[in-house]
């Protein structure tokens, strides 16, 4: 890469450092969700991948307390961040311990966002570098792609494996999902990859506003 690109490449992953949070909601049906017209980057992942705590340590703030809060992990949790955009958690699959009539709801409201969400910019989908995709992130991916929606992988703990197995497991990924690029490697341990993280999101969200 020329001085030039990897200069620009640089500028782009400053200029996206998250500055402010605001908390705005915690919403299922779309009628209860923002209404502002920011560009909306999803989260997503089975329910021990990490999500709560990456979340934290992407924003610098103690963010996981809204999902403990009665009735929050089945809701989609909007922040507004740099007043520019929002970052949607959306509820860890896997493990979801409510009724089948809520299972159903639940499900029919993900798959209406994720379907018809026009503001959504894209999705990223936290796996666990030890374990790749299971079956359910599969299933999520599938749906992705059904809709033509962007998507971002991520492998957490990557503090966990040697950094061979890292190099195998992003190249495994990158094959199995169908993905342009080697998925992103992090660590909320460690710190490594938020930088480059941050400046993935900010590609994902200039790419909305420039359609």
């Amino acid at each position: 890469m020329s001085n030039r690109g990897w200069n620009h490449r640089r500028w782009r992953i400053d200029r996206v450092e998250i500055r402010e949070v605001n908390f705005r909601s915690s919403a299922l049906k779309a009628s209860d969700r923002p209404q502002e017209f920011f560009p909306q980057i999803a989260v997503a992942g089975r329910s021990n991948v990490g999500k709560s705590s990456l979340l934290n340590w992407l924003l610098r703030q103690n963010m996981a307390r809204v999902a403990k809060a009665p009735g929050k992990t089945r809701m989609l949790n909007f922040f507004l961040i740099n007043r520019s955009f929002f970052l949607v958690d959306l509820p860890g699959y896997g493990y979801a311990k409510v009724g089948r009539a809520l299972q159903e709801e639940w499900g029919r409201e993900l798959g209406n966002y994720l379907a018809t969400e026009e503001r959504l910019a894209g999705v990223i989908t936290l796996v666990d570098i030890r374990h790749g995709p299971t079956d359910l992130d599969l299933g999520l991916q599938e749906l992705l792609l059904a809709h033509g929606r962007e998507r971002l992988v991520v492998l957490t703990k990557a503090d966990k494996v040697k950094r061979g197995k890292r190099a195998s497991m992003q190249f495994r990924v990158q094959k199995e999902l169908g993905l342009a690029r080697p998925p992103a490697v992090v660590s909320v341990k460690t710190g490594e990859g938020r930088k480059e993280l941050l400046g993935l999101i900010d590609e994902l969200v200039e790419a909305w506003r420039s359609k």
